[in-house]
C-alpha cells in the first residue's frame, strides 16, 4: 500500500521500526517496510578487515560530515554498475533533506581533492542510527565511510546501527541479523537515550579513527 508522509510522520515510522522506499527512482509513491529479520552492524565489536585498516592508515581520502548531505543523496540515488536501480525517488529526496534541516539526517563523505567519491546517510533519532544508503565512486569509499560513521557513532554515545537489510558486502563487518521483536527491543532501549554525531571534529586521522573503534565505552 502507498503512503504520503511528511517528516513527522517519517520520524515516527522510524520510532516503530518500520521506514519507506520506493520501488524505483521514478515511482511517484512510498511503500513502509517491517522486515522480519533486520540487519545490525554492531557498535561496540565492530571488524575493519585487516587490509581495509591498512588502506585507512593510508588516508586516500578526506572525510567530513553533514557538507554534502544533497549531494550524497543524489549520488546514493543514481545507478551504477552493481545497482543498475535504487529506490530514492523524488519523496525519499525531499523527505530526508527536511529530516537534514532538522538535524535529525546526516552524511558522511569521502573525498579526493574536490570531488565527493563516497559517502552515506542515514536517520538519527536518540542514541539509535538508521543507515538509509551508501555510494562509491572509488575504490573503498563506502567502506571507510561506514568506518567513519562508526567511530562518530562510538565516541558520541549511540546505542544501535540498523543497516535494514544483512548483506555479502555487510556481513565482513561482523553485522548481525535479529529477528523483529528483538530489534524492536534494542531500538526502544536505544531511542532512551542521547547520541550526539558531531560530538567527533571532521579532521582526525586514520589511525584516531581505527583507534576510536577499537576503544571499549
Amino acid at each position: 500500500m502507498s503512503v504520503r508522509l511528511g517528516p513527522d510522520e517519517l520520524l515516527d515510522c522510524y520510532r516503530r521500526g518500520v521506514f519507506p522506499m520506493a520501488e524505483t527512482r521514478d515511482s511517484d509513491s512510498l511503500y513502509l517496510v517491517d522486515p522480519s529479520e533486520r540487519g545490525v552492524i554492531p557498535i561496540e565489536g565492530f571488524h575493519v578487515p585487516s587490509r581495509l585498516a591498512r588502506t585507512i592508515k593510508r588516508e586516500p581520502f578526506r572525510i567530513t560530515h553533514d557538507t554534502a548531505f544533497g549531494d550524497v543523496m543524489r549520488l546514493c540515488a543514481q545507478p551504477a554498475p552493481d545497482r543498475p536501480e535504487t529506490w530514492i525517488n523524488d519523496d525519499i529526496l525531499r523527505l530526508y533533506g527536511a529530516l537534514h534541516a532538522r538535524g535529525n539526517a546526516h552524511s558522511i563523505e569521502c573525498w579526493q581533492g574536490e570531488h565527493l567519491v563516497g559517502g552515506l546517510y542515514g536517520v538519527s533519532l536518540g542514541a539509535a542510527f538508521f543507515g538509509e544508503s551508501m555510494f562509491s565512486r572509488a575504490t573503498d569509499a563506502s567502506k571507510i565511510a561506514l568506518v567513519a560513521l562508526v567511530a562518530r557513532l562510538r565516541v558520541g554515545g549511540f546505542r544501535l546501527l540498523d543497516a535494514q537489510f544483512q548483506t555479502d558486502h555487510l556481513a565482513q563487518f561482523g553485522t548481525e541479523t535479529m529477528q523483529r521483536a528483538h530489534f524492536r527491543k534494542r531500538l526502544q532501549a536505544a531511542l532512551s537515550s542521547d547520541g550526539d554525531f558531531s560530538r567527533m571534529p571532521d579532521g582526525v586521522s586514520g589511525a584516531q579513527l581505527l583507534q576510536s573503534i577499537a576503544q571499549t565505552s
